[in-house]
């Protein structure tokens, strides 16, 4: 990401009638360049033009030198170089919280160029998105010469408009440019560590880094190519292409020489034995083909790019090259781990089973290698997630829903149905085939776990509330200690085979990624690396905090709040209020679909709120999602923003919007139906009817099996008819904006199609925009912008009294 430094100082704003002038007196200074005259091939140019210094303005230069530099140039008189030439880098930051259009006025300069965020601009009205904008005049001075430099900015009255405060505001540049962690791996023995980074510059281009360190933090290697650990030592490899197959190759972390350990591997995945005498792969079979132009649908899921392909698992010997099928079959068979002597797998198969929920069961086995026998550890059970090994494989820790080996983990009021996404962990004992539950009585919901070898603790990560934390199981005990790593997201522990040293990466809801090394005895922890520290030191950020509230059921409901950088409590400020209210909580994360600081930093508070549903607060609360549509969602939601506004007095309770993607637009669009505290509201790819996006999405029958439990469009028509916002679109009067990538598989497009058709045919205020061949999510660089963009203006529009924005986006048509 380019560092931008801004002014030191600068003038105060000056109040006009209609307008508010700044002078700025201050600037980022880099000069003088002495401008030599080149040697006279030719008395003119192709354009028959002499030679003058100021040709040098209509050419390239490195601009950022002026708000990178350390001189401040204090003044307004420009002097020039006895006996040359010269030119200038002058530089200034100024902000805008709001859509603009200001006038920028250079005086007393003759030789100039003036460029607005890099991009050269002819003086007079410029157009600025509410961001943090460099401003740089590039000027040529004639020999021993002084000029004066006048330059204003002018900005419409009631803008908030500065310069030079030595700070930035937060804006989606941030969000979707630089340096980014995206995992880390320690090494067997604890002695290196792989880290991946991503480095996204202006314009979208990205690159990948794969970055060998010590496990302090000293880089040893680099590689544009995929780099993992051997299963032992401090040995990486990377495939390259060879005759006949792919070449793995090994370096040795410590000496950097590299080896061939296997040529004429097959494609497909792999996972390297713990003896590193063979592979485990990954193969895929095609299925049967259709007409690609008249074709048969199997079932719903054959719609499915890729649905009729199967995998299986062969073994390739790497003494001899040969590949081996271990599975046969019609059915998916996964490799979920090997035991550490090499001789046996956890393996697990799926199959469809539509006529009852589960639609998709699974068995869980132990297949022995020598044998190539399977041991069903459970079978046709469709909560089942995954398993590993105990490091001497006489237990299996397996993952599921509480629904799970007949119920034994689920902790639920009788006749409740239980989230089936809120997963617990249970044990195996191989010896007794018995199971126990290990989380039953324990809220948060597991994202990721494994079992170290190195101290024979499971380490886990999980949702608790909204943070993912991570924690440390005693298999013996069954006692659960919660890591104090001082982060709100833990993105995943890496542990060594022996040792006290393990590495992750996590982030907090004021700060992006960073590296950590942690002691798992002290459970100290070291901060390795944080790519965006030199940015963040520029960013200025409101403050946020936690917000919970008992609502009128006697929950607590969780909720944070971000207030603007600028916050003034004397002040009434609009609010936009975000959730999902699905079976997720809306986590604490730094950067996220919805960045809720660039939200902030334009002048809005903003509320998080958890309603109730969601995972990482218990069984009981998360099975409130089930068979509900929304209902005790929509109150908690309700009930938050209005407390939210009473004991918040610079919230402007005339002002508040409201914004959810998918499940949370589907909330968006149901609020408006039951309240009318919104002043604007914005729904992304939510479902507008129960009915047609069971049937119609890739997910939607399966999706509601989590969220409508057992009942059906035929058996619960109260359920799917009356809980949608389709049939209860007479009721909404709030101005509603849908936003929905054109190839959503997911929540197909046609969700927001008749929703917005019902509101144009009553006559309510809303507006459609789709986004071309995006699905889901909005990832396209340039598109994402723009979708922000729109987001951002409907808010102006609603909360701010700003249509600008809106009408610039979207002009009104004649048609």
């Amino acid at each position: 990401m380019r560092r931008q430094i801004m002014t030191i100082a600068a003038a105060a704003m000056v109040a006009a009638a209609g307008a508010d002038t700044i002078a700025v007196k201050n600037f980022r200074y880099a000069g003088p360049f002495i401008i030599n005259t080149p040697a006279i091939i030719d008395s003119v140019d192709v354009n028959s033009r002499k030679f003058e210094a100021k040709r040098v303005l209509d050419m390239p230069v490195n601009i950022e030198r002026a708000m990178s530099g350390a001189t401040v140039f204090d003044g307004t008189v420009v002097k020039g170089v006895e006996g040359a030439a010269a030119s200038h880098l002058l530089g200034f930051n100024m902000t805008n919280t709001g859509y603009t259009t200001a006038q920028i006025s250079v005086e007393g300069l003759e030789n100039y160029r003036l460029y607005v965020d890099g991009k050269q601009t002819e003086p007079g009205a410029v157009t600025l998105k509410p961001a943090d904008h460099s401003v740089v005049v590039r000027y040529v001075s004639s020999p021993g010469a002084a000029d004066t430099a006048d330059i204003r900015i002018i900005a419409p009255d009631g803008q908030v408009f500065q310069t030079g405060t030595g700070e930035r505001m937060f804006t989606l540049d941030n969000v979707l440019h630089g340096r980014r962690i995206y995992s880390t791996s320690m090494s067997p023995d604890g002695k290196y560590l792989i880290t991946v980074y991503s480095n996204t510059l202006p314009g979208g281009a990205t690159s990948w880094e794969w970055v060998v360190s010590t496990a302090g933090g000293a880089p040893v290697a680099r590689s544009a190519e995929s780099l993992a650990w051997m299963p032992t030592g401090s040995r990486y490899y990377r495939t390259t292409g060879s005759a006949g197959g792919r070449s793995i190759r090994v370096t040795d972390a410590a000496t950097g020489v590299e080896s061939v350990f296997a040529d004429g591997v097959p494609a497909g995945h792999f996972t390297i034995s713990p003896d590193e005498k063979f592979l485990v792969m990954t193969l895929t079979a095609e299925g049967h083909k259709e007409n690609p132009e008249v074709y048969r649908i199997i079932e719903p899921d054959d719609r499915q790019p890729g649905w009729r392909n199967r995998r299986s698992l062969a073994v390739y010997d790497i003494a001899t090259g040969v590949l081996s099928p271990i599975t046969y079959g019609h059915h998916n068979v996964s490799l979920l781990d090997i035991s550490d002597d090499a001789t046996k797998a956890l393996v697990m198969s799926s199959r469809s089973r539509l006529e009852k929920r589960p639609t998709t069961m699974h068995t869980l086995a132990v297949l022995d290698f020598a044998s190539l026998s399977l041991d069903t550890i459970v079978a046709d059970d469709g909560f089942l997630a995954g398993a590993v090994f105990s490091p001497d494989a006489s237990t299996v820790i397996v993952s599921g829903s509480p629904e799970a080996l007949g119920g034994i983990g689920k902790n639920v009021p009788e006749g409740r149905i239980p989230s089936m996404i809120d997963t617990q962990l249970f044990e195996y004992n191989v010896k007794s085939r018995s199971f126990r539950p290990l989380t039953k009585n324990f809220n948060p919901n597991v994202t990721a776990f494994q079992w170290s070898r190195a101290d024979g603790k499971v380490y886990f990560t999980a949702e608790d509330r909204d943070c993912i934390s991570a924690f440390r199981l005693d298999p013996l005990s069954g006692n659960i200690e919660r890591l104090p790593l001082g982060q709100d997201i833990i993105k995943g522990i890496s542990l060594p085979l022996s040792g006290t040293g393990a590495a992750f990466v996590a982030q907090s809801v004021d700060n992006p990624d960073r590296l950590y090394a942690l002691n798992t005895k002290s459970l100290k922890t070291t901060v390795l690396d944080e790519p965006l520290a030199d940015d963040m030191k520029e960013i200025r950020l409101g403050a946020t905090g936690a917000w919970d509230f008992v609502n009128s059921r006697g929950d607590t409901i969780c909720g944070r709040f971000y207030l603007p950088p600028n916050f003034d409590a004397d002040k009434k400020y609009p609010l936009i209020v975000n959730y999902y209210g699905g079976c997720s909580p809306t986590s604490r994360n730094f950067e996220s679909r919805y960045p809720h600081h660039a939200y902030a930093a334009q002048g809005y508070v903003v509320y998080v709120v958890e309603p109730s549903g969601a995972t990482g607060f218990g069984q009981e609360f998360s099975s409130r999602h089930v068979k509900t549509a929304g209902q005790g969602v929509a109150e908690d939601i309700i009930e938050g923003t209005k407390r939210f506004c009473e004991e918040h007095p610079y919230v402007d309770s005339s002002k508040i919007g409201c914004i959810g993607a998918s499940y949370g637009g589907f909330m968006t669009q149901y609020l408006q139906t039951v309240t009318d505290i919104f002043a604007a509201a914005i729904s992304h790819a939510g479902i507008s009817d129960h009915t047609s996006y069971w049937g119609e999405g890739y997910w939607g029958y399966s999706y509601s099996e989590v969220s409508m439990g057992d009942a059906y469009p035929w058996s619960d028509a109260e359920l799917y008819v009356k809980q949608s916002p389709l049939y209860n679109a007479d009721k909404i009067h709030t101005p509603l904006l849908f936003l929905h990538g054109d190839k959503d598989m997911n929540v197909p497009v046609g969700e927001s199609i008749q929703m917005f058709t019902a509101l144009k045919l009553l006559n309510r205020p809303t507006a459609f925009v789709a986004v071309a061949d995006q699905d889901h999510h909005i990832t396209d660089y340039q598109k994402r912008i723009r979708w922000q963009d729109t987001i951002f203006a409907w808010f102006a529009k609603y909360l701010k009294g700003e249509p600008q924005w809106w009408e610039a986006m979207y002009p009104e048509v004649a048609l």
